[in-house]
């Protein structure tokens, strides 16, 4: 089976949580997520981020979910990287 290893997500947040706490709630998803995020654009009640999620096997559905729990939205995904399995043939 095919492997999402990292995907580079454009979401829209609010200021709380800050990017610490955001970072973490989406680190927290999985049991070795590596969480990178660079804010694009600030304004009165909102931030455009850009959050890069590494990991083993990243469940998406999760992630979009704990997004949207915090209160963010998922723009776009803007990159991934995807690994096939020694039993995808």
């Amino acid at each position: 089976m095919a492997s999402v290893k990292r995907v580079i997500l454009d979401v829209l947040k609010p200021h709380q949580p800050n990017a610490l706490e955001f970072c973490q709630a989406i680190a927290k998803g999985g049991s070795d997520y590596r969480v990178e995020l660079t804010v694009l654009e600030v304004d009165e009640n909102t931030e455009t981020v850009q959050v890069k999620v590494e990991g083993s096997a990243i469940d998406f559905e999760a992630i979009q979910s704990i997004i949207n729990d915090m209160g963010g939205s998922l723009h776009s995904i803007d990159e991934v990287e995807v690994q096939s399995g020694a039993d995808d043939g």
